[in-house]
């Protein structure tokens, strides 16, 4: 309920989990705003990684507040922060809703004590408060108001977890939240700097892009500042920069906000954009957030970890998981993908290093086919890739949607040898073949090791039905 950046944001983050969105908003030319703001957003979050089922098309567009409370599993009100508004909309849509559908409003600040005072299932309201792009940014503050029931909370959070987020519940209803108060703080400070002529907006922005917000990308602030008092953390950097406080560095009173003050603020953002309009800011925002958090993937650390457990969330879910006694395909199909914008080369063919990685992927299904999973890594056992042979017999292009038939040609008490097959998977052409040969690891000792019993029992009957079915290729590696 309401499209604008927020509720729009909202859509892609359901509509990526694959799920279907019902939408409605009373502006004039809502509908086709928000078809494009979902186009707009679409590729940002292709390069995070798509659910199962996930279509920008699964939008249908409601007429009135009583179609969108009927037959939908949880309402997300994104309307103007204008307490009667909302308390209009959240009436309506009370009464619309089955009472087991949670009503969550997308409120920045307003208590959720006050906007469910009179409801008739106030019970199942709750504060979900995104943070813009929501379509991209995981952390969703939950907070819920005195007559919220602790199940509405538990399940709120579980579906937000469910779209790839991270919940954070407020355990003490407070106007602003948490990280709206952190940042209010900031912003206060900023607008008096610029007021009394100390900094420009940009140069305020370089000592946040360069220094700090870095660090805080992985560590927020607390951690960063234990970080700071070396062997003697928190304690010993409180004992050495404590007194500083007492200091009048900054201001706690925001300044008025005065003409000269909002000309100074608006002249210095406007300098910093260089001509560039909103989408194209956009985007860029957009690129390097996904980048940020990719390169915090690699170090699960803050962003990074739920990007992971997102990906986990999105081929633990596609992937098929082996039963004994159940029939298994020969080949394996368990992976299949469009060929993403940052995959081709400027001829608009999917790069080497793409096909390793869309291979990769193909791997990982493999993995959890058989039982090997973040419970299995994080117990110390992962597979090493020892060798790998790739042939290249065809270019794939741009969203090109492929396939992998994947053939287990041999497992002993520490290696597995595979071949994924690469085809073009609406037509079965081949396009690539990449045979591996990899190690089983204990990762705590960092050396080779047995590959544990229920895996290698996985394993085995892969193997056993894979006897004797032909890969298209001679394999120039062999368990013996």
């Amino acid at each position: 309920m309401g499209t604008g950046v927020i509720g729009t944001g909202w859509a892609v983050r359901a509509l990526a989990a694959g799920h279907d969105v019902v939408a409605t908003d009373q502006a004039p030319g809502a509908e086709e705003r928000l078809r494009r703001g979902i186009e707009r957003a679409w590729p940002a979050v292709r390069k995070l990684g798509l659910y199962p089922g996930a279509d920008p098309s699964r939008v249908t567009w409601a007429a009135s507040l009583a179609e969108v409370g009927t037959g939908v599993d949880l309402i997300q009100e994104s309307v103007p922060e204008d307490l009667a508004i909302k308390a209009a909309v959240h009436a309506e849509l009370d009464a619309a809703a089955p009472p087991t559908v949670i009503i969550a409003s997308s409120s920045s600040g307003l208590l959720p004590t006050v906007m469910q005072a009179e409801l008739g299932h106030p019970d199942r309201f709750v504060v979900g408060h995104p943070f813009n792009p929501v379509y991209l940014l995981p952390l969703v503050e939950v907070i819920a108001g005195s007559a919220t029931s602790p199940d509405t909370v538990e399940a709120v959070s579980a579906c937000y977890r469910g779209l790839g987020m991270h919940p954070l519940v407020v355990r003490h209803e407070i106007e602003g939240y948490l990280s709206d108060r952190l940042q209010e703080a900031m912003w206060r400070e900023i607008l008096h700097l610029v007021n009394d002529g100390v900094a420009t907006t940009d140069e305020l922005d370089q000592a946040i892009i360069y220094g700090p917000g870095l660090r805080w990308a992985g560590m927020g602030t607390n951690l960063t500042f234990y970080l700071a008092g070396g062997a003697g953390g928190m304690r010993h950097m409180l004992s050495q920069f404590g007194p500083a406080l007492q200091l009048p560095w900054t201001h706690l009173v925001a300044p008025e906000l005065t003409e000269d003050l909002i000309e100074a603020m608006a002249a210095g953002t406007e300098e910093q954009a260089d001509g560039r309009s909103v989408e194209q800011l956009e985007r860029l925002r957009d690129a390097y957030l996904v980048a940020v958090m990719r390169a915090l993937r690699a170090v699960d650390v803050g962003a990074g970890r739920t990007l992971a457990q997102r990906e986990a969330a999105i081929h633990g879910s596609a992937a098929a998981v082996w039963q004994d006694g159940k029939p298994i395909p020969a080949p394996l199909r368990l992976y299949r993908a469009p060929v993403e914008p940052e995959w081709v080369d400027y001829n608009g063919h999917m790069t080497e290093s793409a096909f390793l990685l869309a291979a990769g992927w193909a791997s990982d299904a493999l993995f959890r086919y058989v039982g090997d999973d973040e419970a299995y890594r994080a117990s110390g056992n992962s597979f090493y890739t020892a060798e790998t042979h790739i042939l290249f017999l065809k270019e794939a292009t741009l969203d090109q949607m492929i396939g992998f038939d994947t053939y287990v040609l041999g497992v002993d008490d520490k290696r597995l040898h595979f071949v994924h097959v690469l085809v073009d998977a609406a037509t079965g052409e081949r396009l690539c073949t990449v045979e591996q040969m990899l190690v089983h690891v204990d990762t705590h000792a960092g050396r080779s090791s047995p590959i544990q019993p229920g895996v290698r029992k996985a394993l085995d009957a892969v193997a056993a039905t894979h006897r004797g079915a032909d890969p298209g290729i001679e394999p120039k590696l062999r368990i013996t």
